[in-house]
């Protein structure tokens, strides 16, 4: 479980971040929504540790990240997997070598360890013929799940995706949102989406928090959004058409 407690979060004078507490629940699909500029990725960002929040707590299973040692941060760097928003591949990398990359920089594993949990992943993501590959031939799709391949390499405690379904077409993105569904409940990872594709909160959300102006405006399951009592969010559903075509 991941746990934030009062996190703030400013650049200059303007106050991205107001007061957020929430619990991201493990074993679970835990979905970060609200319109741009909300704090979504800024949140997501002090998660994993690529911003400091100026004040507040980010727990991982009761550890303080931001109080910890530099070797503890790492310790719990090494549990994290990140699917980031473009892929984030190596282009002068084949899929097996962007997939093997996290292994090179944080073990000590053998080549021959290396190579057998990268051809896991790959066989995991539905990549097994593509190892030798390069990232220019493969499909957009293709590239999300090579990311989520290397996301997975470390055997990750917590998952984190930003934007998984962005640029895809809706089949591919719900043959994505299913793989991650497949993941975290193989895995038992704590995992956190931020997503705009409210057919992917619908499908795969389980716990759902609703960030609006850089509060959070509500959360609980994805049942709930619907009679939620919040006209901020009931206004959010209205405009992705969400309450129009359940009614």
């Amino acid at each position: 479980m991941i746990e934030i407690n009062d996190i703030h979060k400013s650049f200059g004078k303007k106050e991205v971040l107001k007061g957020i507490s929430a619990k991201f629940e493990k074993g679970r699909i835990n979905i970060l929504i609200g319109g741009s500029g909300t704090g979504k990725s800024v949140l997501l960002k002090c998660l994993i540790g690529l911003l400091k929040p100026d004040q507040g707590k980010v727990m991982y299973d009761g550890r303080s990240f931001y109080d910890s040692s530099t070797e503890e941060q790492q310790e719990i760097r090494r549990e994290m997997g990140v699917l980031f928003q473009g892929g984030a591949l190596f282009d002068s990398q084949t899929v097996a070598q962007n997939v093997q990359f996290p292994l090179n920089m944080l073990t000590n594993q053998s080549e021959e360890e290396k190579r057998e949990r990268v051809a896991f992943c790959l066989q995991r993501v539905g990549l097994a013929s593509s190892a030798d590959r390069m990232p220019s031939e493969i499909s957009g799709g293709m590239k999300k799940r090579v990311g989520i391949a290397r996301a997975i390499v470390m055997n990750p405690k917590y998952l984190f995706c930003d934007e998984p379904n962005s640029g895809l077409d809706p089949l591919t993105a719900a043959k994505i949102d299913e793989l991650i569904k497949e993941i975290t409940e193989e895995f038992d990872t704590t995992t956190v989406i931020i997503t705009h594709d409210m057919n992917s909160v619908l499908e795969i959300g389980q716990n759902i928090i609703f960030l609006y102006q850089g509060y959070k405006n509500w959360d609980g399951q994805v049942q709930g959004m619907f009679k939620s009592g919040s006209d901020e969010l009931n206004e959010f559903l209205y405009a992705t058409k969400l309450i129009r075509e359940m009614k």
